[in-house]
């Protein structure tokens, strides 16, 4: 006798019971990740007693979501969205308190090392917003996409505005000042962990194999394999993912140092905190209104729009003088508004395109180039405001907003040839 087939529950019903789990998890989570952006940097160089070594954290924090995003992406796909999910905010955790722990023994050894782990709670909240795609409807997916990215906005601008309560607490428990953020940003971390633990049921990703009839385990071959043969069969994902890369780059790259720019300026903690504030806020506030504009007029015209955002902002930075300024402040926010246009479409084009059996693959791949290709943006970063300046750092970035662009009319001509 044949085992009775199990009667699968409503995949719209937990598409938005996901939907909603996701968005929790990401407000939550995003409090942890972005609430030392503002210090990280300043905490490097007083660690480091150098400021071309002033961008290392967040170097070395991106290069851990990169290696992060392949790894949970590889358990992902064996043991679905919730684990991996899980896995990645929990590391994140002993990340932030790795963090705490360096400005306390005074070693930037240990912070690098808390940065790295720390990039796994950023791969975790990448892996959130494909996971919203899984059940989703072909023509909606950038709405559901850019939903869960939407999400990170109630958590990304609290964060970097508890900054300045962060160093009151800091001090209330005995710890250095620009290790506060990290200390409560932990907390935010392991919120998320619990929150994806405990309600991300059913497993979207399973639960979407299942439903297809595609077996839960992952076909012959490397994870990086399976992503290059889907490549290979849909181009349109390779520019996807240049797109996604550069605008990444070039948004980390700048965003960075600009902490930097504004203290040398001398402006206050508290308005550097503002500006990052708005810079997250571009990022993802809009992401909703984006989301649908891809589904609607297309992703690939979608990312291009966010090139031609993105080279406005560089022109703004390149302008904008040390400390506080209009020019930073509009700056940053168009850096933050035309990642979240590149962003959204690329990763849209990834989520539509990308085979149900290789998903995960695909997905994880792509955050390892995109982690990758900012990291070495990060990194370099901090050398070419050394040696040159600020200013030069923001134009020597318009390069990668190029590529963006190429991406985007890439994509578009290869989805008409395949219609």
């Amino acid at each position: 006798m044949t085992a009775p087939t199990r009667t699968l529950p409503d995949l719209a019903a937990v598409q938005r019971r996901t939907v909603r789990t996701l968005v929790i998890a990401q407000a939550v989570g995003a409090i942890g990740i972005t609430i030392g952006i503002a210090t990280a940097s300043l905490l490097a160089r007083d660690l480091s007693g150098s400021e071309s070594l002033a961008g290392l954290a967040q170097t070395f924090q991106v290069l851990g979501a990169a290696v992060a995003a392949y790894l949970l992406a590889r358990l992902m796909a064996r043991r679905g969205r919730r684990v991996g999910l899980g896995a990645g905010y929990l590391i994140g955790a002993a990340g932030a308190l790795l963090a705490v722990l360096a400005g306390v023994l005074d070693s930037m050894l240990v912070l690098l090392v808390g940065a790295v782990l720390l990039g796994a709670t950023t791969a975790a909240n990448s892996g959130a917003r494909y996971a919203a795609t899984d059940l989703a409807e072909d023509a909606h997916k950038g709405r559901a996409l850019s939903t869960v990215v939407w999400a990170t906005t109630i958590g990304a601008v609290a964060g970097p505005n508890l900054t300045g309560p962060s160093g009151a607490f800091a001090e209330a428990v005995g710890i250095p000042e620009l290790t506060g953020p990290f200390a409560l940003g932990s907390i935010g971390m392991l919120a998320a962990a619990l929150v994806v633990w405990v309600l991300l049921r059913p497993d979207p990703l399973l639960l979407a194999r299942e439903a297809a009839g595609v077996a839960p385990e992952p076909p012959p071959g490397t994870a990086w394999s399976r992503a290059v043969a889907a490549a290979r069969v849909q181009p349109v994902l390779a520019f996807a993912v240049l797109g996604m890369a550069c605008a990444h780059a070039a948004m980390v790259g700048v965003m960075v140092m600009s902490p930097l720019h504004m203290e040398h300026g001398h402006a206050e903690l508290r308005v550097i905190g503002l500006v990052i504030s708005l810079h997250v806020l571009g990022m993802f506030a809009f992401s909703p209104l984006v989301g649908m504009l891809a589904d609607r007029t297309g992703r690939a015209t979608v990312l291009v729009e966010g090139a031609v955002l993105l080279l406005a902002a560089m022109l703004l930075c390149a302008a904008a003088p040390e400390g506080s300024s209009w020019q930073m402040f509009a700056g940053l926010f168009l850096l933050g508004l035309g990642w979240s246009f590149a962003t959204v479409a690329a990763s849209t084009l990834i989520a539509q395109h990308a085979p149900l059996d290789a998903r995960t693959d695909v997905q994880g791949a792509a955050d390892l180039v995109m982690g990758l290709t900012a990291a070495g943006a990060g990194g370099l970063a901090g050398v070419i405001v050394g040696v040159w300046g600020y200013p030069e750092l923001a134009v020597c970035s318009i390069g990668l907003v190029a590529l963006v662009a190429v991406a985007g009319l890439g994509a578009r001509a290869t989805t008409r040839m395949a219609v």
